[in-house]
């Protein structure tokens, strides 16, 4: 089939890319110039694992191209996709529908014959009614459908999600959009995966749904961890015990700083908003939200306390920025507001992160940034544990405490066992352990 892909962010490329590799013929559109040239160079402007090499092979291979020009994108395609960006608007916290709604009326204007355009940014409960009604308003001759089909890609993990969901949701109002779908997705047909037909307001609200209840497991083992530290329980072993429930499940059972990246905040926000305004408010998730963004004064807290009380005029080393491993993504992240409460502490912070730093200039000033995990912890008082990245997992602590001034350290992942780090002459504090 032909695909037409508008937006190349981190959804929408990979979405293109990975079409592309199940043989359709995509051509994704964005109006950045010099991403364009970038990803048609084979570059890609995102970090995330084998992306690179399935862009190189499917342009080689020609069933991937990049353009500035949406007419040329979208005026052949069977499908159009829209994957722009819905940021939340800064006064309610809902969805700022702004762009997608621009690019609807673009497509409408370039489409000839039947076409389905496809939601794939994540919008609220009756967008796909906006977006129809702005369409038709826009071009009233136009022949299309519009049809809901949410993302559910872990960053980090992206293409395995894509190419292997769980499951796939389409939300339709015709037929014909539905059979036009169900082509598209035809290869998942041999792994079985199953497909979920809905109508498209059903299909909105699963991903903010999800998205939602994943939030509010984070931080509902987030509370008992500080109950575990309260009573001397072990939070690790909390989570465990009832993740072996399989009515609970042990995923994103993992206690830590708090929930960031692109999605949770932005989602929990947006659903929140919605159900407001629909006289329904959903209290459970307005409490997450505010626990959520409790959560990184209190980790400051306790940095600062396993510190001895004060930390001003000493040196702070934090591994990882990014909100979550195998990402360069800073969006959200945890480290934002920790940093920024330990340096109106009075903190130095030195800081190294894999892949995110680059990133991390953009949202973070004063900061000293390191080669590795070492030279960030050269001279510091205190090292803390971020973002659990791969290469933190097996420190040499031996090393570590030859560099650093103080043998201090705060594992915010529980990636370490205390009694081994003590063990070590280390201070070891972690989250919900004792």
């Amino acid at each position: 089939m032909k695909v037409a892909i508008v937006g190349t962010g981190y959804v929408g490329l990979v979405s293109g890319v990975c079409l592309s590799d199940f043989g359709h013929s995509v051509s994704c559109v964005d109006l950045d110039n010099d991403k364009i040239d970038l990803l048609n160079s084979g570059g890609v402007p995102i970090y995330e694992p084998g992306l690179d090499v399935l862009v190189e092979k499917n342009i080689a291979e020609g069933r991937l191209s990049f353009t500035a020009n949406i007419e040329q994108a979208v005026k052949d395609a069977e499908v159009v996709v829209l994957a722009v960006g819905t940021p939340p608007r800064p006064d309610d916290g809902g969805a700022d529908l702004s762009y997608i709604c621009t690019a609807a009326e673009d497509v409408a204007r370039h489409i000839q014959g039947y076409t389905v355009i496809v939601t794939k940014s994540t919008v609220p409960v009756g967008t796909g009614d906006q977006l129809e009604a702005l369409m038709k308003a826009a071009r009233p001759n136009a022949e299309f459908d519009v049809v809901s089909n949410p993302e559910f890609l872990r960053e980090g993990a992206a293409i395995h999600d894509f190419t292997k969901p769980d499951r796939i949701i389409i939300g339709a109002e015709t037929d014909r959009a539905a059979a036009v779908m169900r082509e598209l997705y035809r290869p998942y047909t041999v792994s079985e995966t199953p497909i979920v037909m809905t109508n498209r307001r059903t299909s909105e609200l699963i991903k903010y749904a999800g998205n939602a209840f994943l939030a509010t497991k984070i931080t509902f083992i987030n509370e008992m961890a500080n109950l575990c530290e309260q009573v001397g329980a072990s939070v690790n072993e909390v989570a465990y015990g009832i993740g072996l429930d399989t009515r609970i499940g042990a995923k994103f059972l993992n206690a830590g700083p708090g929930y960031g990246g692109s999605c949770f905040p932005k989602d929990t926000r947006a659903v929140a908003d919605t159900a407001r305004k629909a006289g329904t408010p959903l209290r459970i998730i307005e409490t997450v939200i505010e626990v959520n963004k409790s959560r990184k004064s209190q980790m400051a807290n306790k940095i600062i306390s396993a510190c001895g009380g004060d930390i001003s005029g000493k040196t702070i080393a934090i591994l990882g920025l990014s909100f979550k491993p195998d990402t360069d993504d800073m969006r959200e992240s945890p480290s934002i507001p920790i940093i920024g409460a330990l340096q109106a502490a009075g903190a130095k912070i030195r800081a190294y992160d894999p892949e995110a730093m680059d990133e991390a200039r953009q949202h973070l000033s004063a900061i000293t940034y390191c080669d590795d995990a070492y030279d960030c912890a050269s001279g510091a008082n205190a090292l803390v544990l971020l973002t659990q990245w791969n290469q933190f997992r097996a420190l040499d602590f031996e090393r570590l405490g030859e560099i650093m001034e103080q043998k201090t350290m705060i594992d915010l992942r529980n990636i370490y066992q205390p009694d081994q780090l003590r063990a070590k002459g280390f201070a070891y504090s972690s989250i919900g352990r004792v």
